[in-house]
């Protein structure tokens, strides 16, 4: 059970300075390629698990854990078998 909704999180980031907060839902054992981005993430995993895979090894992430991607790190995702819902800050 997380301990805050999407709507308390998305303020709070907007309040940080994050341009925009996305949900994204990601399909049960979906995986895809190593890959950058042009923003800065930070985000909570809502539901479910994956396997994020950055330069310092993999890191297995689940409900309630957040984690930070920075942009123009080049990283890939694996996720379980009820795919994975997080709540995606990011920032240009």
């Amino acid at each position: 059970m997380l301990d805050e909704t999407f709507e308390l999180f998305q303020q709070r980031k907007l309040n940080a300075g994050f341009d925009q907060v996305l949900v994204r839902d990601w399909a049960p054992y979906f995986a895809n390629e190593p890959h950058t981005h042009d923003w800065d993430t930070e985000a909570l995993v809502a539901h479910g698990e994956f396997w994020l895979t950055l330069n310092d090894g993999i890191h297995h992430y689940k409900a309630g854990d957040t984690f930070t991607v920075l942009r123009g790190v080049v990283h890939s995702e694996k996720y379980g078998a009820e795919g994975a819902v997080f709540w995606a800050a990011r920032k240009n």
